[in-house]
């Protein structure tokens, strides 16, 4: 499959008490990827929550990656997102096999995304672009950066924090393949809301 267009990430406080709701908004609106991003350690209600997740991808045709774990990955039969303290992405193919969706953060460093494309990534992902409610610190990205990945690695570029449909547009523009969002998406006042938005997200990519 391509992947290119909006990439939802949930988030659970965000979420919370709105969950399947707000994220199948989303799928209604067209999502390429949905990553499901908790970082509790209730594994029951993760396993839960991704399971439910798995069965509404499916019904939308929506890849579904799992945040920082390969093994409830391998056993929903999904994508996995892997940071850099989860270690090489190598276990990660060869426990999901080789058509599974890999994905990496490479923070602002062209180095570590081609490392990631030489150990079997299948997108790499640049950020932050903008101030991030979920990583207010994190290292800062910029226009240069995502020109150079395009031409240094061949592999599908996801862009992330602090992107909305204001300041989206450039990132497309200039090779992004995914956007990554998540207040962006589903910081809304209503599951309408949450639709108009992923549909707007994903018409940047129609005209550019």
């Amino acid at each position: 499959m391509k992947l290119r267009g909006l990439y939802a990430i949930t988030d659970s406080q965000l979420l919370a008490g709105k969950f399947l709701p707000y994220v199948e908004a989303a799928l209604e609106g067209g999502v390429t990827l949905l990553q499901y991003r908790d970082k509790s350690q209730d594994e029951s209600r993760r396993l839960r929550e991704a399971e439910a997740l798995a069965e509404l991808c499916a019904r939308y045709n929506t890849q579904l990656i799992i945040n920082d774990d390969a093994e409830l990955a391998a056993r929903l039969g999904v994508g996995v997102h892997l940071g850099q303290t989860d270690g090489p992405l190598t276990p990660a193919r060869a426990l999901l096999g080789r058509n599974a969706i890999i994905g990496s953060t490479c923070h602002a460093q062209i180095d570590l995304a081609e490392q990631a494309a030489r150990e079997g990534a299948s997108y790499v992902a640049f950020g932050r672009f903008f101030n991030s409610v979920t990583k207010p610190g994190a290292p800062a990205a910029d226009i240069a950066l995502l020109e150079q990945a395009h031409d240094r690695i061949h592999l599908p570029i996801c862009v992330i924090g602090g992107i909305t449909l204001d300041n989206a547009a450039p990132l497309v523009a200039h090779g992004a393949s995914l956007l990554a969002v998540i207040h962006g998406l589903f910081g809304a006042d209503s599951t309408q809301e949450v639709t108009r938005r992923a549909r707007a997200f994903n018409a940047l990519f129609a005209s550019a």
